[in-house]
């Protein structure tokens, strides 16, 4: 089966059971919303810290596919193949 690699950076790990590499099942292709909800099914706590309550992804964490910020694309409508990668980057705020 191929498979979504799903890209964590190391402050969010730690809520998704110490992973850094999650994967989504996939046959085609299919969202990024999708593919979060599929990765974040078994991590409520990194689902709230990727998105908010409506389901928008929250103003600090930026999300690439291949490479592409899916700000400059279509949001979370953006489709990612199957091998395809997805990477969530958050901010982390200093000072």
């Amino acid at each position: 089966m191929t498979g979504i690699s799903v890209v964590l950076p190391s402050v969010l790990q730690p809520l998704a059971g110490g992973q850094s590499l999650l994967t989504a099942p996939a046959e085609t292709a299919v969202t990024v919303e999708g593919v979060l909800d599929a990765v974040t099914g078994e991590y409520p706590a990194l689902s709230r810290r990727i998105r908010d309550e409506t389901g928008a992804v929250r103003r600090y964490v930026n999300i690439y596919v291949n490479g592409n910020e899916i700000r400059r694309l279509e949001g979370l409508a953006t489709e990612v193949a199957p091998g395809g990668e997805v990477l969530i980057i958050q901010s982390v705020a200093g000072g």
